[in-house]
């Protein structure tokens, strides 16, 4: 049974495991608490808060939920804010504040052709979406990364049809992803299911692109958040009818013709 968005409850570290970082990348780290209790849909989040953060950082952060397995709750730490560092000195046996799972979560649709697409840290609710899927071998996963040092390891992905790590460090390596999306999506836009996660520069480029192939697509947006509960209306984004929602309880998962992305952030490669 799927916990309440009140579901709030302390949970001990049982081990944070460095899986990237340096050489000009932002530390990575997957972070396993005790088992909380509850499942999850895939898509959906957390909000975290160690107790030790007192007044000095007084907001939890929001994180992903990559998975929920029998040693615990899983999730994806990238150290590179003020927040994230602090989550990513954790050591184990230490405890934190946890209130979830919360918003909404990813379309699955078994019989139908799944592409994943992964911008960086966007790759964490891939891990229990590929893993959960009734049919894996109906599942392709493309993920974009600038560094080698920000890779994930794909032997999380080892069921599906296919698992793709590409750099998109250069100019030159930018425009070949961009490229190889849109080729990518196109075998997608009829009769398939495209699910994206990743910065918004990312997720406005597969927007572009899947209103132009007219490909049914789904984003899942990384606003800031504050609450994770829609009190606080630190996270709103506009929908297709130019209205203001919260990302936390309408979202964090949009159809793309649902949503309309800033124009203040240029896509990727270029100006809106």
């Amino acid at each position: 049974m799927l916990a309440s968005r009140n579901n709030c409850q302390d949970l001990r570290v049982v081990r944070m495991t460095p899986l990237g970082g340096g050489e000009g990348a932002p530390p990575l780290f997957e972070l396993v608490l005790s088992p909380p209790g509850w499942d999850f849909r895939p898509g959906q989040f957390i909000m975290i808060r160690p107790p030790e953060w007192g007044l000095d950082l007084v907001w939890g952060r929001p994180l992903s939920i990559a998975d929920v397995r029998e040693d615990g709750l899983r999730l994806l730490v990238q150290a590179i804010g003020r927040g994230t560092h602090r989550l990513s000195e954790l050591r184990p046996g230490q405890v934190v504040t946890v209130w979830g799972p919360l918003g909404n979560s990813f379309a699955v649709e078994p019989d139908k052709p799944t592409l994943l697409l992964a911008g960086g840290i966007g790759i964490a609710p891939f891990v229990g979406y590929a893993r959960r899927h009734p049919k894996p071998e109906n599942v392709t996963l493309l993920f974009g990364h600038r560094l080698p040092a920000e890779s994930y390891p794909l032997a999380d992905f080892g069921g599906l049809r296919k698992a793709e790590a590409v750099r998109e460090q250069n100019p030159e390596q930018l425009a070949r992803f961009i490229d190889h999306l849109g080729q990518t999506m196109r075998g997608y836009a009829h009769g398939g299911l495209v699910l994206a996660c990743g910065p918004e520069p990312f997720l406005r480029t597969v927007r572009k692109l899947a209103l132009t192939l007219k490909a049914r697509a789904q984003l899942s947006l990384e606003n800031r958040m504050a609450c994770g509960v829609g009190a606080c209306l630190g996270c709103v984004a506009r929908n297709g009818k130019d209205q203001l929602v919260q990302t936390c309880t309408h979202g964090p998962v949009f159809w793309a013709e649902d949503v309309f992305l800033s124009e203040d952030a240029a896509p990727l490669g270029g100006k809106p």
